[in-house]
């Protein structure tokens, strides 16, 4: 189905500043709405339940996932994530743009469930500086920063996939090129058609 408003999905090895990206985006654009996915794990820091995730017992995922609840979901690191398919499709059915941040398994399992969906994937500048990044943020023990790290080899294998590779070895400039992908995205002529349909039939655009 064509939607009036625009899919982001964002995906990134742990570590590489995919949330930090779609945070300030979300900051300096205020059409963009975050997509909130459902998770077993518990929550990090000052994350809160339904902003960050909606963090959820391994029974009620297993409930959403019998009931056909999610768009996809899978396992990462050991805990499960789950997108909600009904919470997608009334935010771009009314003309929002979402952002998702998601993992590559599942953003390629929402590409062929929303074909218009724009797929960006961050890359760290290198391997070293991956590993500072996950060591600076103080959260995981040394082994499970080995099995992220481990993780990220076959995580980034897949950025051929996506319609978009933004490389944050600047944040500043990372930033900006996703502000360039949101913008350029709207005026695709498929988006503008979807979004300015008005205008198109007055001007007998097809």
């Amino acid at each position: 189905m064509d939607y009036p408003g625009n899919l982001f999905v964002v995906a990134a090895p742990s570590g590489a500043g995919k949330s930090s990206l779609v945070k300030a985006l979300l900051e300096l654009d205020s059409r963009v709405q975050p997509s909130v996915s459902h998770t077993t794990r518990p929550p990090r820091g000052q994350e809160k339940h339904g902003r960050e995730y909606f963090f959820v017992s391994p029974g009620e995922f297993d409930t959403m996932v019998l009931g056909d609840g999610f768009v996809e979901w899978a396992h990462v690191h050991g805990q499960r994530y789950g997108t909600s398919k009904k919470a997608i499709e009334e935010r771009i059915a009314m003309g929002a743009d979402v952002i998702l941040e998601i993992d590559f398994q599942g953003a390629l399992q929402i590409k062929r469930i929303f074909a218009n969906a724009v797929l960006i994937f961050i890359l760290p500048p290198s391997w070293a500086e991956l590993r500072s990044r996950l060591e600076r943020r103080g959260e995981d023990a040394p082994d499970i920063i080995d099995l992220r790290l481990k993780n990220a080899a076959e995580e980034m294998a897949q950025a051929r996939e996506f319609d978009f590779v933004i490389i944050n070895e600047l944040f500043e400039r990372a930033l900006f090129d996703m502000k360039a992908i949101v913008h350029a995205q709207r005026l695709k002529f498929s988006a503008q058609r979807r979004a300015r349909a008005d205008t198109f039939k007055a001007l007998n655009i097809s």
